[in-house]
């Protein structure tokens, strides 16, 4: 294998929703300078759920018009318009115009609007893509989809978002002739190291390599020798075509080629109860890991103390491409494990969600086992589903192209789910505490 390939790999993958997850981390710098406010988290949930008509579209027109979609041409398009509309950003964000009497920030919420397309859009085009090359890319692939949190995440740490001291201040209270004093404190936001505009060029700079990624992942020699397949029709995949792309599959395939097929999905080497077995489990656990815990994150971690909270969220970060690093070398693709992880890290997210439900005052609140616990969980519950993911993926790219498609659509439907699902919930939380959305801004990666 080509380390070149795998650089690439890793840089194509990391541009899948790298737009989005940097949009959600610099909200502590936007939302005071606009006039949504902490309106603006739930209004973006909204807008990333109704860019799932690109995904939509995508997979209906794989299963009726096969082929009639050039891949290559929808993912330099998605790709330009994702740099396009970051670097548009970077001037527009605070633009505002009057609706219905009401200043509105149309420009941004426009445009990420069709951030939001991209990196849905990204999940349905950007797998089947990777099935062009060999196996073992495609896990790379997954770790630069995990860096797609995670590098924003430490650009917004040294910007300095979100750093915020709390001041005494004093309050001359005069009341029907009397004057009384009262003592506040009031959060005062430490000024960033550098502006929005500056991290939105850096995201649609993120953008540029991935584009320059993509383009080499196509037309560079030292890539195509890596890919028997390159040149493969663009078009569905399905049973034995699958085994074509390996010499060594090849041969397994005509040596069984007198086994009847489990099913009419892939290769046919799952039954339908296995197929959907695995669809479920992939849309049970994005559900989970992109919305359903990320929604109620500040909930379970902040009772605990500011550095619970950043410290959890921080190594969640890095929890994700690690499981992806660990799937590269310990591969499996049994389906009772599979299940047996998912069931183990749902129980961890079940106590996660208890504490949240719990909050203010969760389980051992005031102890350091409380903090080492929650910290922990969160690790765990990312580590966990994340190589659940990942192998769930390897198993989808031995099926073919087309099964790579349904997985992008799945993870896109589990994560509408849980946002269906969370977003109301955790707005009424919200009213009854009189901070609308103000918890929700640690929001969902890839809702």
């Amino acid at each position: 294998m080509s380390f070149f390939t795998h650089i690439l790999a890793c840089l194509f993958g990391m541009g899948s929703w790298v737009s989005i997850n940097g949009l959600w981390v610099e909200l502590p710098l936007i939302v005071p300078q606009i006039p949504e406010g902490w309106y603006l988290p739930s209004y973006l949930s909204v807008l990333i759920q109704m860019a799932n008509v690109g995904p939509l579209f995508i997979t209906l027109m794989h299963r009726f018009r096969p082929g009639a979609l050039n891949e290559t041409v929808v993912i330099y398009v998605i790709i330009s318009l994702g740099m396009v509309a970051s670097f548009l950003l970077a001037f527009f964000w605070k633009e505002t115009l009057v609706v219905a009497g009401v200043p509105r920030s149309v420009a941004l919420l426009l445009l990420t609007f069709f951030l939001s397309t991209v990196d849905c859009t990204s999940s349905v085009t950007f797998l089947p893509f990777m099935m062009r090359l060999k196996p073992q890319y495609l896990t790379t692939y997954f770790v630069g989809e995990g860096v797609s949190g995670l590098l924003p995440a430490l650009v917004a740490l040294i910007q300095g978002v979100g750093v915020v001291h709390c001041n005494n201040c004093t309050r001359m209270i005069n009341d029907t002739g009397s004057v009384s004093v009262s003592y506040e404190l009031q959060a005062h936001y430490q000024p960033a190291n550098f502006s929005a505009r500056v991290f939105f060029f850096f995201l649609s700079a993120m953008m540029l390599v991935c584009l320059g990624a993509f383009i080499l992942l196509n037309c560079h020699p030292a890539v195509a020798r890596e890919c028997p397949n390159a040149h493969y029709p663009n078009r569905v995949l399905e049973k034995g075509e699958a085994a074509q792309m390996n010499p060594t599959e090849q041969k397994s395939m005509i040596k069984q080629s007198d086994i009847k097929p489990k099913s009419c999905f892939g290769t046919g080497t799952y039954s339908r109860i296995q197929v959907l077995y695995i669809f479920f489990i992939l849309a049970w656990v994005n559900g989970l890991t992109n919305v359903v815990l990320p929604s109620v994150q500040s909930y379970s971690c902040l009772p605990y103390g500011n550095s619970a909270y950043h410290l959890s969220a921080t190594m969640a970060a890095v929890s994700n491409p690690l499981a992806c690093f660990i799937a590269m070398f310990f591969p499996t693709r049994s389906l009772l494990l599979l299940g047996a992880l998912t069931v183990f890290g749902s129980g961890v997210g079940a106590y996660i969600m208890g504490m949240a439900v719990l909050s203010p005052c969760p389980l051992l609140v005031n102890e350091t086992s409380g903090t080492f616990l929650i910290v922990g969980s969160w690790i765990i519950f990312i580590l966990t589903l994340s190589y659940v993911k990942v192998i769930i993926g390897v198993i989808l790219r031995d099926e073919g192209h087309s099964a790579l498609v349904w997985c992008g659509a799945v993870v896109q439907l589990g994560s509408l789910m849980g946002a269906v699902t969370m977003f109301p919930l955790v707005s009424a939380s919200d009213s009854g505490k009189g901070q609308p959305g103000k918890d929700y801004k640690s929001g969902p990666e890839k809702a």
